[in-house]
């Protein structure tokens, strides 16, 4: 349990991504079976433990410290684990070694008063870094900046094998991966695991042009349009849906397994078929509807038939890997297209149609077409040559995105909490606000949170802000001076804008991020709530 506990302190505190997967390379090479198989579990988000809920750890902790220590306490830290970590009293001559596969087997084993019996237990006899690492275990929410994708590139980096042949055997594995390591080790044959319909490791784009690079100069040294087809980029989820006999799953583009929640997906698509595509869901119009309508339907275990009525899902499909018997993968993208095309001949299906094609005239053509798509979900095109094969990864040269520029909006700080991993010790996380007309003044209404865009340094300037400028406290949640004389300015780029009833505003952005802190303006002078609704499509209808 201790080298887990320090692999996950490392990576936590390790934000370059070839440094993660070195750390990670070197455990597996290190520890012995079982214990890196659970740990793999653990970090990839494969296993299953009866999950233990804040509450628990509450009523621990508060059975062993003062209450409202504990409570002034996570006030500071911000975060439940590390709270606990810190603050739970050391008993001398109860520390005593752990293993992971022993603490692991146990929760999967116990009843909810044994585990709560054997966290405890092991809470008294572990240091603040192993206590940590366990509750993030046990609660699951590690938030140590490794994606499952990034663990499999570190598994095939340290067996010296390509990705792509362990994420087509993923899903027939289970831990603690004996079979995975004793492969990668070259002490046994690559699994063969049987998978019903199984994952196909999928082909992905490069942006066509480099941030802050001349279009036109750029172009001359990319493609030739005339060598590429042209279509939409719609802001939903990539997927790839396959039926093999009587067994039918719908993956993510990095192999999750997310069949449980779109059942009216996987229950209408046609045999033996892989497809690739994106997820949609589609409004009462018939048209396709917000990326936040789509959210109200990820990540769930189990989706009512009510849920299905109210947001049908829907796949517009790009391309064809699979049909009968025959991989389509290694033919040019044209032929797969005109497969996909007759394919769609015989399709009569509501949850599912076929991507369309644009027209490539000119580079002009495209970039005005981009900027100004028939529809507010569209976020972009891809270009993809006619002569390519659907390659696994992300090669050069096959595939472009071109998305859409980004909106700004000036906008004032109004909230901010402490991040999480190495930003723990900083106020990180800001909610903004614009202004609005409320009784005849001016008001800031929060319009978004956002918490990239900005370096180190500035990190420092912005937290030291935060604290000297702070006027209420809500829990972890700090509210900062803010009026039309006093406060900050930052000005925020986003990708798009839609309604939204969860927000006070009305509106939702997507992949809003600081772009610039605009330390010289005046709070008075950012902008208003009606220059966001400009950028929605209907705005006659506010």
């Amino acid at each position: 349990m201790e080298d887990f506990a320090a692999l996950l302190e490392r990576l936590l505190l390790t934000p370059s991504r070839n440094e993660k997967l070195t750390l990670l390379q070197a455990y597996f090479a290190d520890q012995p079976d079982p214990e890196r198989g659970w740990a793999l579990a653990v970090i990839a988000g494969e296993l299953e433990l009866p999950r233990v809920k804040p509450g628990l750890v509450r009523r621990l902790v508060e059975d062993k410290v003062d209450a409202e220590l504990f409570r002034l306490s996570y006030d500071y830290v911000g975060d439940l684990a590390e709270t606990v970590s810190l603050i739970w009293p050391v008993q001398h001559g109860t520390n005593h070694r752990l293993c992971l596969s022993d603490m692991v087997l146990g929760l999967i084993r116990a009843t909810p008063q044994q585990a709560e019996r054997q966290i405890e237990n092991a809470l008294n006899g572990l240091d603040s870094r192993g206590r940590w690492a366990l509750l993030k275990l046990v609660t699951g929410g590690l938030r140590i900046g490794v994606s499952a994708r990034l663990v499999k590139r570190a598994l095939a980096d340290f067996g010296q094998v390509d990705i792509s042949d362990i994420e087509t055997i993923w899903h027939g594995l289970e831990p603690p991966y004996f079979s995975l390591f004793a492969w990668l080790e070259g002490k046994a044959d690559k699994p063969e695991p049987e998978i019903k319909a199984p994952f196909r490791p999928v082909m992905l784009a490069h942006p066509l042009f480099a941030r802050n690079s001349e279009t036109e100069a750029a172009q001359k040294d990319k493609i030739r349009l005339c060598e590429y087809a042209a279509e939409w980029k719609y802001d939903g989820i990539r997927i790839q849906a396959v039926a093999e006999q009587a067994c039918r799953r719908l993956y993510t583009r990095t192999g999750d397994d997310i069949s449980h929640s779109f059942p009216d997906i996987v229950e209408s698509l046609p045999n033996d078929v892989a497809l690739d595509g994106e997820l949609l869901i589609r409004a009462a119009d018939g048209s396709v509807a917000p990326f936040n309508s789509l959210q109200k339907r990820l990540n769930r275990k189990r989706v009512s038939a009510k849920l299905v009525r109210q947001l049908p899902a829907f796949i517009r499909v790009y391309d064809l890997l699979q049909l009968g018997d025959e991989d389509l993968r290694p033919l040019p993208f044209r032929q797969r297209r005109e497969r996909l095309e007759h394919f769609f001949g015989s399709v009569r299906s509501d949850r599912m149609d076929m991507s369309p094609l644009l027209p490539v005239t000119d580079l002009a053509g495209l970039n005005a077409a981009r900027n100004a798509p028939p529809a507010p979900e569209i976020e972009g095109l891809m270009l993809k040559r006619w002569d390519s094969v659907y390659q696994a990864g992300r090669p050069k040269g096959p595939w472009y995105k071109w998305k859409r520029d980004p909106r700004f909006v000036d906008v004032v700080l109004m909230y901010a909490q402490r991040g999480h991993g190495r930003r723990s010790g900083y106020y990180s996380d800001y909610t903004f606000g614009v202004w609005q007309k409320h009784q005849g003044e001016a008001q800031l209404t929060p319009v978004g949170k956002a918490y990239s865009g900005f370096t180190d340094a500035e990190l420092k300037r912005l937290d030291k802000f935060v604290r000297s400028h702070t006027v209420e406290r809500y829990g972890p949640v700090l509210a900062v001076q803010a009026d039309q004389q006093t406060g900050l300015v930052l000005e925020v780029a986003f990708e798009g804008l839609q309604r939204s009833k969860r927000h006070k505003s009305g509106l939702a952005m997507r992949f809003p991020r600081i772009h610039r802190i605009r330390w010289d303006k005046c709070p008075g002078d950012a902008d208003w709530l009606g220059t966001l609704q400009a950028f929605l499509p209907d705005t006659d209808e506010l």
